[in-house]
């Protein structure tokens, strides 16, 4: 009973208060420095360097901001311009872009060239093929100064990504400023501009050599038609002057009135 009592009477020996007082401001200290160690990591944050102009939620680093405004970004200039018209039209589908282009050219060479060919003309109902081809040469033209502007506009915005640094205006143009890009933001940049904005450049250029043939034969062939109608005009003028009115002429009677001078010798 004596040692029941004991066991049960036991108790652990109690901690000195040197130590409890020695544990209890290194937990206090280590659970905040912890917690403010995980808010504040910087690794834990994606570098930006646009402002809301990569399409992410995340807010960009003080250090990497950017200064540029968000309309003068490349990146936001290659948005705007892939889808404002006619700018778009270059990087769609082969087929369709191909099909604008030849429903642009032949609904301007049929509603504006050919009725300002046929009915700004002289004798237009006398040489139709000649008016016909000045319409169609109205039409590769017009087309032409199309594809040219759409080549002018993706290679600014070409050479914008592909750059070092940008160029803006804070508020106009006397205050510009250059803004060298970060090493995320010119990678980024280089990698839209070399798989997204080269390609149509160089269907453009193609576009421009076609049209640029096709002008230069429909030329040639217009030229041609109107040199032909040249000789048989001039053929004609010179059998008429033949004859001159109140003259007599035994030559020229001979050629238009063979039959008069029949069993007679020709002058030698």
């Amino acid at each position: 009973m004596a040692t029941l009592l004991l066991r049960l009477s036991t108790k652990p020996p109690p901690q000195p208060a040197a130590t409890l007082s020695f544990l209890t401001p290194a937990l206090r200290f280590t659970r905040p420095r912890f917690l403010f160690h995980r808010s504040h990591n910087p690794t834990l944050r994606i570098p930006s360097s646009y402002r809301n102009g990569n399409g992410s939620n995340t807010p960009p680093l003080p250090e990497t901001e950017c200064p540029v405004p968000q309309d003068q970004q490349p990146i936001n200039e290659y948005q705007s311009l892939s889808t404002s018209f006619p700018f778009s039209w270059a990087a769609g589908d082969l087929v369709e872009y191909c099909s604008r282009l030849l429903v642009t050219g032949a609904s301007f060479a049929l509603f504006i060239g050919l009725p300002v060919s046929w009915f700004g003309a002289v004798g237009a109902d006398h040489e139709p093929l000649k008016r016909i081809l000045a319409a169609l040469s109205s039409g590769i033209i017009f087309v032409t100064i199309a594809v040219l502007r759409m080549y002018l506009g993706w290679a600014y915005v070409g050479n914008r990504l592909l750059s070092a640094t940008v160029e803006y205006e804070e508020t106009g143009w006397y205050d510009g400023q250059i803004w060298v890009k970060t090493a995320e933001v010119l990678a980024r940049d280089r990698l839209l501009g070399s798989f997204s904005v080269k390609p149509v450049l160089s269907r453009l250029k193609y576009t421009l050599v076609t049209l640029a043939a096709s002008l230069f034969i429909s030329i040639l062939v217009l030229i041609n038609v109107e040199g032909d109608q040249k000789i048989s005009s001039m053929s004609s003028d010179q059998a008429r002057s033949r004859a001159i009115p109140g003259i007599y002429n035994e030559d020229s009677a001979r050629t238009f009135e063979p039959d008069g001078f029949c069993g007679e010798p020709s002058i030698p």
